[in-house]
């Protein structure tokens, strides 16, 4: 048993005696099948306090042969696998965590020689007699143990991507962090010494140019999680168990926490969902671990429609991403889908893979992206709030002609960061708006699940808020006309999901004449 090289299973045992636990052993049975194979080589990214250093534990304390684990696994769901002893305790392992390296190398530009040095004193004394006294290279050292003696290894490395985030303008000790991993991955000589590797982090992989900088891994990310998506955050399945033992609200939970859609199921913060379990609280848990710092410089970067894409989705709308030129760091940024892309990376964004559109997943990073934006002091945010707090007025008043102007200012005035005439346009320039509703109401659900069919909108309030303000029923046309939209509302009976809900409700129709530039709306009081 080592530090760095087969350490013991203390550190996944202090994830099981927690008071929340959520098995995601599954994950081993993935890593199993692809041991030894061209697959083998894995980088699995996700945002902070998403489980990824209780992932790179977990797989440590299964793989390590420094312990004994059959215990600690056999009522998981990994101990229910006909393969489960195949693999437990097998093998040789190296697990470093990158960012805790840091304090004893003193400096980034040491960092390298640390871990190297660390793993090769190691090695040593594993394996004694076997490496020359002067060798500095661990892929040369594990290169040569295998060739002595036929053992292969497997490696973990948790915040893989720290000089990456948090040495953005250092090229040289980057190249040289890049130079180390390749060394270890790249190429046929560590085919001969890797069983398994297993990279976790903030960001994918680095780009070099448009290439990935290992570009032999499999990369599971935000933006495209594959098979590991029920294993990066917890799933509404495991959220709704937890708020049935700990009496929550899950409609609230999910109002507040849910949000990231991966492989078309809904995933939560771990954190926060844990947090809210055992104090109560519905507030922001999460949002300023550590990350809060970067979205300041990132939303005010000098970008055509950056703004404009921030403020619609803080409005609840969803915005086109482009996610393909980003190079994977925090330095190199081109235009404004490459910082949407940081941004989904570290989990401020969520993104639908199959629309290519990101928005704010819940009310908790969107009160986030709030105080952000009036901490910098958006002028354009201040005045599309001004005219929407207008516009609930008018709502509220049901005066019809106010808020169908106000609507056709907006729309004017953001046309210049949007496509003017198509539905989706439409709908993001309704959610802008209303921007001055966030203070009362949720992020407006988009295509709410109603008795026959979708409406296009409706606000909720919040807790405090129900009984002073009605919920609205939002439905658009185009080219039709307002009547039109009202008429859908009752035919098809959209206000049935709001049957629990004890507040009033306003029915809102709005249509747009595409020959005529003409916004039409209709607000009618909704009587149960």
């Amino acid at each position: 048993m080592g530090r760095l090289l087969n350490p013991d299973n203390s550190a996944f045992q202090v994830a099981l005696n927690s008071k929340i636990y959520v098995d995601k052993t599954g994950l081993i049975g993935y890593t199993n099948s692809v041991l030894n194979t061209d697959q083998a080589l894995i980088c699995n990214s996700r945002p902070r306090r998403f489980g990824k250093s209780m992932t790179a534990n977990m797989l440590t304390a299964y793989y390590s042969r420094g312990c004994d684990s059959e215990q600690m696994f056999s009522k998981t769901v990994i101990g229910r696998d006909e393969h489960f002893k195949d693999h437990l305790n097998r093998y040789d392992v190296i697990h470093f965590d990158a960012q805790w390296c840091m304090a004893p190398a003193k400096s980034a530009d040491c960092l390298v020689g640390y871990i190297q040095s660390s793993i090769i004193e190691e090695l040593n004394r594993e394996f004694a007699g076997i490496l020359q006294q002067d060798m500095e290279s661990l892929a040369d050292a594990l290169s040569h143990i295998n060739q002595a003696t036929g053992r292969k290894f497997i490696i973990i490395i948790d915040e893989w991507d720290v000089l990456i985030r948090d040495e953005a303008a250092n090229s040289s000790v980057q190249e040289e962090y890049i130079n180390f991993l390749r060394s270890l991955f790249k190429g046929t000589e560590p085919t001969k010494f890797l069983r398994l590797a297993f990279l976790t982090g903030i960001l994918p992989i680095k780009k070099v140019k448009t290439q990935s900088a290992l570009n032999n891994f499999d990369e599971f990310t935000m933006l495209d999680p594959g098979v590991l998506a029920p294993y990066i955050g917890f799933t509404e399945e495991e959220v709704k168990v937890l708020c049935g033992k700990y009496n929550k609200d899950f409609g609230e939970v999910r109002r507040w926490y849910d949000g990231y859609i991966l492989d078309e199921g809904h995933v939560y913060n771990p954190k926060a969902v844990v947090s809210v379990m055992l104090r109560g609280n519905f507030k922001n848990y999460w949002s300023k671990t550590g990350t809060y710092e970067s979205i300041l410089p990132l939303i005010c970067m000098d970008f055509d429609g950056l703004k404009a894409a921030v403020i619609a989705m803080l409005s609840g709308a969803c915005v086109k991403v482009k996610v393909t030129t980003y190079q994977n760091d925090m330095f190199t940024f081109k235009n404004k889908d490459d910082v949407l892309t940081a941004l989904i990376h570290l989990g401020y964004l969520a993104y639908h893979q199959k629309s290519g559109m990101a928005y704010i997943p819940n009310e908790e990073i969107r009160t986030e992206f709030e105080e952000a934006i009036e901490e910098t002091k958006w002028n354009e945010f201040l005045e599309f709030q001004r005219k929407s707090e207008k516009l609930l007025d008018a709502t509220l008043e049901m005066d019809n002609k106010t808020a169908a102007e106000i609507i056709e200012q907006v729309h004017m005035e953001f046309a210049s960061a949007i496509q003017y005439n198509d539905e989706n346009s439409l709908s993001c320039v309704l959610t802008v708006a209303y921007l001055g509703a966030m203070r009362y109401y949720f992020i407006p659900v988009r295509e709410f699940p109603t008795g026959r069919g979708f409406a296009d909108y409706v606000f909720i309030p919040k807790p405090e808020y129900v009984g002073e303000i009605p919920a609205l029923v939002v439905e658009l046309k185009w080219n039709k006309s307002a009547g039109a939209a009202i008429r859908q509302v009752k035919e098809r009976n959209y206000t049935q999901a709001l049957e629990r809900y004890t507040g009033n409700i306003l029915t809102v129709g709005v249509n747009y004449d595409k020959k005529s530039k003409i916004r039409e709306c209709i607000i009618e009081h909704f009587v149960k």
